[in-house]
C-alpha cells in the first residue's frame, strides 16, 4: 500500500477531499520526522511508537580493501508496534 492509496481510502471513508487528507498526513509525518530528529520518540497508543534507536561503535569491515574500519555510535529511527497491533497481525484480525 503506497501513501497515494492510503489517502484515497482515508477520503473515501470520510469524505474529506483528498488534498486535504494528504496534506494532513504530510504533515504528521513531518511532525514525526522531525521529533524524531531532535531525540524524542513519539508514542501511538493502539497503534506504536516511533523511537530512536542508538547504535553502539563497532569494527567493521571494508572488504574491497581488506582494512578494518570503526563504525561510530550513531542514532536510527525505528518503529514498535503496539503489543495489541502485533497480536492482531498474528491472528490474521481485520482493524475496524
Amino acid at each position: 500500500m503506497t501513501k497515494a492509496d492510503i489517502v484515497s481510502e482515508i477520503s473515501e471513508k470520510t469524505g474529506v477531499e483528498k488534498v486535504a487528507v494528504q496534506r494532513t498526513i504530510e504533515e504528521f509525518m513531518s511532525s514525526v520526522k522531525k521529533s524524531i530528529s531532535k531525540g524524542n520518540n513519539v508514542y501511538l497508543r493502539g497503534f506504536g511508537s516511533f523511537i530512536v534507536k542508538t547504535r553502539a561503535e563497532k569494527t567493521g569491515r571494508n572488504i574491497s580493501q581488506n582494512k578494518s574500519i570503526i563504525i561510530p555510535a550513531h542514532n536510527i529511527p525505528a518503529f514498535k508496534p503496539a503489543k495489541t497491533f502485533v497480536e492482531n497481525v498474528k491472528k490474521n484480525v481485520p482493524v475496524k
